[in-house]
């Protein structure tokens, strides 16, 4: 791009043509294009206020002012960038520096971010040269293996689980408070959720033979039971489950379309099936017209158990099995929209038997997912 002429050469060349000069020869004497000539003769009648237009120091002013705009354009990109990107340690440079990587990187100046952000360049430059510590090493290796962790959990996890299977799976030495910065630097969560509970007042039609004290020290102690429902594009489906309350495990579950006692009959028929209890156990239920159907009943009596009810519309009553679900719809349900009855019923029986019952660890098992804290108890309780 050639250079612009002077402004002295430009207000002598316009002098010339003032003076009388034919405007073409002043152009073939000094070397220049006519076009450049009459553009310069025009603005220069502009300045005078002979002809309309923009004089040549608004001009110049208004380019500053655009300059000045797009500067401070830039300034809040850089600040609008930085207020979403994680930052590690303390309100110092440190914190600064990699927060500048990232605006560097796409496409800011140094300069500005350095300015902006509160840190000088220099300084930035020997953080950028500086080489990796161990402690720095080591923090991106844990990173890696939280990121590993938590999507093996489907992204459910947080810091504790992750802490437990960083130490207990993986043998790896680690403090939870590191791994709960590690995960907030990173931007990785677990899903929240307490559990939602109705606390309706109702009146007591059946015994409650747990009072709600779940805790068992044996196996097939204790039962809990009910029956949850999802939409999908088709209509509903329904879920009815069987908790262990020993180990937390699901040990029978029956899926269908409609909620009816055949439900709820199918999910305690695959729980029997599977344990083989001793008689004196306890199946725990709601007042739902499934559960307190005769059908329900007289299946719990002949398989030598206790049928125990809660009060009407209490959640608390059945809060062990409230938190199942509670857990079940933050980690799978609620997660996206299912087109077909078919594809939730398959992924409702892939939580229960490979994710809840093998993989997902619980913090009142002592991080154990509900298999491995049966295994480990050796119960005689519990069929091979």
């Amino acid at each position: 791009m050639p250079k612009p002429y002077p402004a002295e050469f430009r207000t002598r060349a316009i002098a010339l043509v003032r003076a009388g000069k034919p405007a073409t020869a002043v152009a073939g004497d000094l070397g220049i294009s006519g076009s450049c000539l009459q553009n310069w003769l025009r603005q220069d009648r502009i300045d005078r206020g002979e002809i309309e237009g923009v004089p040549r120091t608004e001009s110049a002013e208004l380019r500053r002012a655009r300059a000045r705009v797009r500067e401070l354009e830039r300034e809040v990109e850089i600040l609008r960038v930085a207020s979403k990107l994680p930052r590690t340690g303390g309100p110092t440079p440190k914190r600064v520096h990699p927060v500048i990587d990232t605006l560097v990187a796409a496409g800011h100046p140094v300069l500005t971010c350095c300015r902006i952000l509160g840190v000088s360049k220099p300084g930035y430059y020997r953080y950028r040269n500086r080489p990796t510590s161990q402690t720095q090493l080591r923090r991106q290796w844990l990173t890696g293996l939280i990121r590993e962790v938590h999507v093996a959990s489907r992204g459910t996890y947080g810091y504790r689980r992750v802490h437990a299977e960083l130490t207990m799976a993986m043998d790896v030495t680690v403090s939870p408070r590191l791994v709960f910065m590690l995960m907030h630097d990173a931007g990785v969560y677990g899903l929240p959720g307490p559990a939602r509970v109705k606390r309706l007042r109702g009146v007591v039609t059946a015994g409650d033979l747990v009072n709600r004290k779940f805790h068992r020290v044996r196996p097939n102690e204790l039962w809990v039971t009910d029956i949850t429902e999802h939409p999908t594009r088709e209509g509903k489906l329904y879920c009815c489950c069987v908790l262990d309350a020993y180990s937390r495990r699901i040990i029978g579950w029956s899926i269908d379309s409609t909620q009816d006692t055949r439900l709820v009959i199918n999910a305690l028929d695959m729980a029997i099936s599977n344990r083989d209890p001793a008689p004196g156990g306890i199946v725990h239920a709601d007042h739902g017209a499934q559960f307190t159907s005769w059908a329900f009943g007289d299946r719990i009596r002949r398989a030598g158990l206790m049928p125990s009810f809660g009060s009407v519309g209490d959640g608390l009553d059945n809060a062990m099995m409230e938190s199942f679900w509670s857990s079940m719809q933050i980690e799978l349900l609620d997660r996206q929209r299912w087109n077909s009855r078919v594809e939730l019923a398959n992924a409702i029986f892939e939580y229960i038997e490979i994710f809840h019952n093998r993989r997902r660890r619980h913090s009142s098992l002592g991080y154990l997912s509900p298999i491995e804290f049966e295994l480990r108890s050796k119960s005689p309780a519990i069929p091979a």
